[in-house]
């Protein structure tokens, strides 16, 4: 229920409160990254590190499926695109717009998974359960259980399938 309030709060306070926590996580993970290297900016060793580091918090921090981070390959074709003065290095500004890039469609999917997860399955459970207890047989069961019980229970269900519909994605 936290999660569902975070997201309110997200669209209350809009696109900028969204940059203001990515610029937080970035310039938390670029001071680690670069203080273990010594270096004035990110080479991309250490950004492959970062990003590592910034999808384990996601991980740890987020509800929903595990999110894999990108393939080396894309981490460098994306590198070379943000590297801006060509140094081989991303500095502090380059490497905060290269993970809201990089974590776009990471929070997009989470944001989804939550409205379906918190907010229209038990929604569409309430009218599930309105529906069925009109059913011979079936109904006189639904009528017995709360509507926080079927709720729940729906919930769980949607939960499974979206969670067996990632699963299948290629």
């Amino acid at each position: 229920m936290g999660q569902v309030l975070v997201g309110i709060r997200d669209r209350l306070h809009g696109k900028q409160w969204k940059e203001k926590q990515i610029r937080k996580i970035a310039d938390k993970v670029f001071d680690r990254i670069r203080g273990d290297s010594g270096d004035s900016g990110l080479t991309f060793e250490n950004l492959y590190i970062a990003v590592l580091v910034v999808y384990n918090d996601i991980n740890k921090h987020l509800p929903g499926p595990h999110n894999d981070p990108p393939s080396k390959e894309k981490l460098r074709l994306m590198m070379q695109e943000y590297d801006v003065n060509l140094d081989g290095l991303l500095d502090r500004d380059e490497f905060t717009k290269f993970i809201q890039k990089l974590t776009a469609d990471t929070i997009t999917s989470i944001s989804r998974n939550l409205i379906i997860a918190f907010i229209l399955a038990p929604s569409l459970a309430l009218i599930t359960k309105k529906t069925t207890e009109g059913v011979p047989c079936v109904g006189k069961a639904v009528k017995k259980l709360p509507n926080s019980v079927y709720a729940s229970i729906v919930t769980l269900a949607v939960l499974l399938v979206q969670k067996t519909s990632e699963n299948c994605e290629p």
